[in-house]
């Protein structure tokens, strides 16, 4: 299977910037004007830098927006990150590196929540950022989720703020897939259309949130599109490998365990690949794993199928472990229902590993097939079960998927790139806003 031209094809990203109107309407270029040094708040109600990755709630988001802090700020910008406080020791501010704060935001009980019932508490996160903001206020708003755009809308709005907006994932999306299942509120999509027709721009992270948002009525030319990153130093084809067991071959699937993300799809395809290990990177801790429901499932699942002794839970694991594991697979596969964009394949083929994606959402635009790795269609475990097997007995091409999709991501998804072009996004709104509403304006 081969993907249609990925939205960098045409070499624009390579320069640091998007081209206006190189694949979507409202894409981003050079900003006109120098921006100085920015104060900039990025707003990530549920989603904090800080946070332990591979729980529920705690994955992509928190990776995007901790690097993206990191990359403005080494950039010369000045950033805080307001997330809510959900734990009572926790300050008010706390440094995450030079140039990046982390404000906790009193929304709520200071205790954990799942991200699905926070929106009750948005009102008061509102309320909050409009006081601190109307002292302190930024020169720009980037909020992150829905729920967050919704908080930031309020605020900006009595204080004349400009605001942008990144989804990271669309209820009509979710809905669609998850139906009775969604757990999210039932207002979400009108209020996420709220935020979109609300905020100055939409930053989208792929094209099909573009095609999702027109679909929304959210206007084609509010929205463009900036990727997700990686971190090219800590993600590397080079440095130390995880161990192995015995089968001859090591398949490793990497993220939150929740039934979307396709691991019980990737226990079925274990089933037709003979002398094959699947490791399962995430969800709790090692010690907790036996207590968690999903893992529960799964491995009931790898029972019936035959194959429980050739699955592996690691749990979750620290981020600085992630990159010798990725070492070790021969192919690493994210098999999602759906994928608002999907961070997993940028870091295996970072670390020099082919990937074998479904094909949707910002996957299509990352994998690039069949250069970096495969495309099957979602849900269907013996297509994912026929890519792996192919690129499994032939380790040349493995070795040059491996290292076609280093390049790609060096060319494309550095977080330096990345922020360069969300710096052109904010400068596009400033400039066009009336200089006396601009803050620090005489």
């Amino acid at each position: 299977m081969t993907s249609s031209p990925g939205p960098f094809d045409s070499g624009t990203f390579d320069s640091g910037t998007f081209a206006p109107g190189t694949f979507a309407p409202g894409t981003f270029g050079a900003a006109p004007v120098g921006p100085g040094a920015l104060s900039i708040a990025l707003v990530s109600e549920h989603a904090s830098p800080l946070a332990a990755l591979g729980g529920v709630d705690a994955g992509g988001q928190n990776v995007h927006v901790a690097c993206l802090a990191g990359a403005l700020a080494d950039r010369g910008h000045r950033v805080t990150v307001y997330t809510r406080r959900d734990a009572r020791d926790l300050p008010v501010e706390t440094a995450l590196r030079d140039g990046v704060r982390v404000h906790h935001v009193p929304a709520g009980p200071p205790e954990q929540i799942p991200k699905d019932e926070l929106l009750p508490y948005m009102g008061e996160f509102g309320h909050y950022l409009a006081r601190v903001w109307r002292d302190r206020p930024p020169d720009v708003v980037h909020s992150h989720f829905w729920m967050s755009g919704l908080a930031s809308l309020r605020a900006t709005r009595r204080l004349g703020l400009p605001l942008l907006h990144t989804y990271h994932a669309l209820g009509t999306v979710k809905r669609r897939h998850q139906r009775l299942a969604d757990p999210s509120p039932p207002q979400r999509i009108a209020l996420e259309t709220e935020v979109g027709f609300g905020c100055d721009r939409v930053i989208a992270t792929c094209r099909d949130e573009v095609a999702e948002l027109g679909r929304m009525g959210v206007p084609a030319a509010k929205a463009g599109i900036v990727p997700c990153g990686v971190d090219t130093e800590l993600f590397t084809p080079c440095g130390p490998v995880a161990g192995r067991g015995t089968p001859r071959h090591q398949v490793l699937q990497l993220g939150r365990l929740v039934p979307r993300k396709g691991a019980a799809v990737s226990i079925a395809a274990l089933a037709l690949l003979p002398e094959t290990e699947l490791v399962v990177v995430g969800g709790p801790p090692a010690h907790r794993l036996e207590q968690d429901p999903e893992v529960r499932r799964l491995r009931a699942l790898a029972r019936r199928a035959g194959v429980a002794g050739r699955v592996r839970f690691t749990g979750g694991v620290p981020s600085a472990d992630v990159p010798p594991l990725l070492r070790a697979a021969d192919v690493v596969v994210c098999p999602a229902d759906y994928e608002p964009f999907g961070i997993v394949p940028l870091e295996a083929m970072a670390c020099g590993r082919p990937v074998v994606a479904s094909a949707v959402g910002g996957q299509l635009d990352t994998v690039a097939d069949p250069a970096t790795g495969r495309l099957v269609p979602p849900g269907d475990p013996q297509a994912l079960a026929r890519a792996v097997a192919e690129l499994l007995a032939d380790p040349v091409t493995r070795e040059a998927s491996g290292a076609a999709g280093r390049r790609r991501v060096l060319r494309r998804y550095g977080w330096d790139r990345v922020a360069a072009a969300t710096e052109a996004a904010y400068c596009e709104v400033l400039d066009a806003l009336p200089v006396a509403t601009r803050v620090g304006a005489v």
